[in-house]
């Protein structure tokens, strides 16, 4: 669902890293990247929207869009808003680069 709506607010290079067999911390990463501030705050509210709309409760949220990044977490799940320069600089691929790549 989270990329399918930032898929649908234009955001770019979206994927989801399963992480299960890495790690205890969550299930799966999704990682997106975004064009602008504006950019970033559109999609996390169409994504918050949407898991609330189906009863999906949040954990936390960290970062703002004046901050270039936002993480949503819903314990399962992990999602990753990035400025592209952001999402370059971080490189969470690589730093996760044993997980699998799923396809949405």
């Amino acid at each position: 669902m989270a990329a399918t709506e930032a898929e649908e607010k234009k955001a770019k290079d979206i994927v989801i890293l399963d992480l299960q067999p890495l790690t205890i911390l969550t299930d799966y990463f999704v990682i997106l990247s975004c064009e602008s501030q504006v950019q970033i705050k559109t999609v996390a509210n169409a994504i918050m929207d949407k898991l609330s709309e189906k009863s999906v409760s949040m954990h936390h949220i960290e970062g703002t869009p004046e901050s270039r990044w936002i993480l949503l977490d819903y314990n399962g799940v992990i999602i990753h808003i990035f400025h592209e320069e952001l999402r370059n600089y971080y490189q969470l691929e690589k730093v996760w680069g044993d997980a699998k790549k799923v396809k949405f």
